[in-house]
């Protein structure tokens, strides 16, 4: 037998099962996919210029969710859910759904956070509850106390150890029950995932059980025409996915120029106020 060098084993985590079959729910979306870059430059000057005014880094994905907010807001059929073989709903509150790193019990866990009327908020508000979701530094007074640690806990304790059958229950709601999609997941689902390309051009593509997903690749550097000259720019990769079964190219071209706009002008940071 050839010699493989030095090995270890260990038990596949059965969270790994949530995660694979969260995946494979989404892959039963008919997804529409679309590749785009967003210029960057003032949102992310703006961004800079106010750390080394404040010392406070603004959370660049509240912003990319203040923008979606207002975007889906204009054009809520981009967010629409199919009940039934029927009928649709269109919610009014844009609930936008992001995975962030949780530290529960000195381990660093994955979790789901809800920005419910995600379109209702500021972008002080919505990057103030990103920033106690994962518990910063500066949010002491709003980090997740031990009995909501044990609940999260027991929560996924349980679902992982229910059958795979009862669990499937689970993934079918997902799929057919608008309201509970609405209240667990959300309408638009965002991904960050950036860091892993490390400056190089790089997009992500995610499966998500949302009508809307967007996942936010590389931020890069290159050339690009304003008034006609060309500038080193900066460009944010992104991929948008459409449930194409309740929205068609038209709603999804005006909805993409609409947050194109959005992102380009630094939605909201103009207006930005200092943390209180």
């Amino acid at each position: 037998m050839a010699d493989t060098g030095s090995y270890t084993i260990k038990p596949f985590p059965k969270y790994r099962e949530i995660v694979k079959e969260s995946v494979e729910a989404g892959k039963k979306m008919n997804h529409v996919i679309g590749m785009m870059e967003f210029d960057v430059t003032k949102a992310r000057e703006i961004i800079r210029k106010h750390k080394e005014k404040t010392k406070e880094t603004i959370s660049f994905t509240a912003f990319i969710i203040k923008c979606l907010g207002q975007a889906v807001d204009e054009n809520k059929q981009i967010h629409t859910l199919r009940k039934g073989r029927r009928k649709v709903i269109i919610f009014d509150e844009v609930n936008i759904r992001l995975n962030i790193e949780r530290e529960f019990d000195g381990v660093k866990t994955a979790a789901i956070h809800v920005v419910r009327k995600a379109n209702e908020k500021s972008l002080r508000e919505i990057h103030d509850e990103i920033r106690r979701a994962q518990g910063a530094k500066g949010y002491s007074t709003m980090q997740v106390s031990a009995k909501q640690q044990r609940r999260y806990r027991n929560r996924q304790k349980r679902l992982i150890s229910y059958p795979k059958i009862f669990r499937k229950v689970v993934w079918w709601r997902l799929k057919h029950d608008p309201f509970f999609i609405q209240k667990n997941i959300g309408t638009v689902g965002v991904t960050t995932l950036g860091t892993m390309f490390r400056g190089r051009t790089g997009y992500a593509i995610t499966s998500s059980p949302q009508t809307l997903s967007v996942a936010l690749g590389a931020i890069v550097e290159k050339p690009g025409v304003v008034n006609k000259k060309i500038e080193i720019r900066e460009y944010l990769c992104t991929t948008v996915m459409f449930n194409h079964e309740v929205v068609d190219g038209a709603p999804a071209a005006r909805f993409l120029t609409r947050l194109g706009d959005l992102v380009e002008d630094g939605f909201g940071l103009t207006n930005l106020e200092a943390k209180k």
